[in-house]
């Protein structure tokens, strides 16, 4: 008999199943503490409203119920833990609530919008015409935002083309040199992140609207609008290619690659969902912006395909128009116009996040894939050429 054709048998070994314990520091009875501390807060500002001082109010309640929910919750940790632990959990509380409330604040806002957008948005023609035959006096069955989202979609397209190019290199150059200027670079660049968008309506107004004569149009908001998402992208971008690993640029190096060529090749594609990313929230910064739009392009309501010539409206613009009209229907229209804002701005961060959930260097299942389709291409290459 063979070795081949012995057959082994395979050894059977009793493997007891590990059991995870929890690292968490909550159980069931900190949950009755904090159950016991809100009810007992809640009764006592009741109380207190109610019976000995005269005082009301629904936010004056919250927050004095928030206080108080504090004080007991403190003084029944203390009761059986230290000092310390009380104000670990304290701190906790907070920071707890705070994101709750910020939250709550998103949830507000969305819904409300919506909610008040909801006759608007449920009429057809309200996504496919504009408003050169509608009036403020016009039913909601006449007019619409079709302008308005073909302008910001003009507009965005138009910023991009510049801020896209312009804000990769000067992140690519501000981590691949060093010096004062880059430093410079890097201090004008933080300090532009803060800057107020009537601002950079005004440079773009004063600049190329009265200095060059250039016309009231799409592509001086374009520009206005991109000097807003530039900085955005660039330290986005900044922060991305800072995340990949050195090791990458030295292997790259050592093998005889020159830094432009390390960075277009290496660099550049391992920091790809990264700086998609940071296109993407530069893009929900710009989408966003009323008031260099308003100065640079002015306001119409016929549709304009031209962003050389005439006004062009963006949703933001009409939003701010038509929400400041005493007429119930405009105002229907504005709130209209901001749920689909919303909706889009929405939708970026939610691709941002997904796309940029990856750190720099991992690939997608699709990228892998195409990966072993050329690694599976390059060995059958070598294997002909050899």
């Amino acid at each position: 008999m063979t070795a081949t054709d012995t057959a082994i048998e395979p050894t059977v070994e009793l493997v007891t199943r590990e059991e995870r314990r929890s690292t968490s520091t909550r159980g069931t009875g900190d949950l009755v503490v904090l159950a016991g501390a809100a009810a007992a807060a809640v009764s006592l500002t009741a109380l207190l409203f109610d019976r000995i001082a005269p005082i009301s109010g629904v936010l004056g309640f919250v927050v004095v119920s928030y206080l108080l929910f504090l004080v007991v919750y403190a003084l029944l940790l203390s009761i059986q833990d230290s000092w310390l632990a009380v104000r670990d959990r304290l701190a906790s509380v907070v920071v707890h609530s705070l994101a709750l409330l910020a939250l709550l604040a998103l949830v507000f806002i969305v819904v409300f919008t919506f909610w008040r957008g909801r006759d608007a948005l449920f009429h057809g023609n309200f996504f496919v015409t504009d408003m050169t035959a509608a009036g403020p006096l016009d039913p909601l069955t006449s007019g619409g935002i079709l302008h308005a989202a073909t302008g910001t979609l003009i507009e965005i397209v138009l910023a991009l083309t510049v801020v896209i190019p312009l804000g990769l290199l000067c992140a690519v150059y501000l981590n691949e040199t060093r010096g004062a200027f880059a430093r410079f670079v890097r201090t004008i660049v933080e300090a532009m992140t803060a800057l107020p968008s009537i601002v950079a309506g005004l440079f773009v107004y004063a600049s190329l609207i009265l200095g060059l004569g250039m016309n009231k149009s799409g592509l001086a908001a374009a520009l206005a609008i991109s000097v807003m998402m530039l900085p955005i992208v660039i330290r986005a971008a900044d922060v991305v290619i800072r995340l990949v690993p050195s090791s990458l640029r030295e292997s790259s190096l050592a093998l005889g690659a020159g830094q432009w060529r390390t960075t277009w090749h290496v660099v550049l594609p391992t920091a790809r969902s990264g700086l998609t990313t940071a296109i993407l929230l530069g893009t929900a910064r710009g989408i966003g912006e009323t008031s260099p739009v308003l100065i640079t392009a002015g306001f119409g309501s016929t549709l304009n395909l031209d962003p050389t010539e005439g006004p062009m409206v963006s949703l933001p613009l009409a939003t701010f128009v038509f929400s400041g009209s005493p007429e119930p229907t405009m105002i229907a229209r504005g709130f209209g116009a901001a749920a689909v804002l919303l909706a889009v701005v929405l939708v970026l961060f939610a691709l941002a996040r997904v796309l940029g959930g990856r750190p720099a260097g991992q690939l997608s299942a699709r990228q892998r894939r195409r990966r072993d389709r050329l690694s599976v291409r390059d060995v059958a290459r070598w294997e002909k050429r050899a």
